[in-house]
């Protein structure tokens, strides 16, 4: 089997510019966007195993980091970029116009995949771009943090959440009654924390997540 093409690619998000690694593979019949949480980007290892579970699936994937360096460090002692849910979906929305412009990706259909804060931003997102974002994965997130966008017509949104991420559950349970949506579905992955690093666990993370993105990216 041929393996995927790998571009690092820069997205103009008003004043700064956004790093990305884009892989592309043989004949993709959608695009995976990963909106990341603060403390997380495009080289954290739980994505890139999820990441490369659906390109084997034959979904291509876009790992972005959501914040500058700059605003990393910054991050790093005031803790209050990764709950500014305005500022991560506008820079989701940048990379989801970017997708649709670019040759290789311009046809496929768009998914996020949201992780921590990077759910609620998916949300917004999505609310934002409704012709172009097709399906929604949530993975141990906030989609909470959307706030009202929880209301407004969504696509095919999948909240999964661990077994023993018991605050989570519930503010996972409560953005599921508020999702506004025909096609939705709730996932507790078993004996799983907030990471999913038991064994397995990630690795039902992305099976989940792939059965509900291709066939409704195709």
């Amino acid at each position: 089997m041929p393996q995927p093409r790998v571009r690092t690619v820069h997205i103009p998000a008003e004043e700064v510019h956004l790093t990305g690694d884009l892989t592309l593979p043989d004949l993709a019949h959608g695009v995976v966007l990963f909106a990341h949480g603060s403390g997380s980007g495009r080289l954290s290892s739980r994505n890139r195993i999820v990441a490369k579970s659906f390109n084997d699936a034959g979904l291509a994937t876009l790992l972005i980091d959501l914040l500058t360096d700059e605003e990393e460090a910054i991050e790093r002692n005031t803790h209050h970029l990764r709950f500014d849910i305005g500022l991560l979906a506008d820079r989701l929305v940048a990379a989801v116009d970017w997708l649709g412009q670019d040759m290789e990706t311009q046809s496929l259909r768009i998914g996020l995949f949201g992780a921590s804060t990077g759910a609620g931003a998916a949300i917004v997102a999505a609310v934002q771009r409704p012709e172009a974002v097709r399906a929604i994965v949530s993975r141990g997130g906030r989609p909470d943090l959307a706030g009202d966008a929880l209301e407004h017509d969504l696509p095919p949104t999948l909240l999964i959440v661990g077994s023993e991420d018991r605050p989570v559950i519930s503010l996972n349970e409560q953005a599921f009654d508020r999702l506004r949506t025909s096609d939705k579905r709730f996932e507790k992955v078993p004996l799983a924390s907030h990471l999913f690093e038991e064994p397995g666990a990630l690795e039902e993370v992305a099976r989940l997540g792939g059965e509900w993105f291709v066939p409704r990216l195709r």
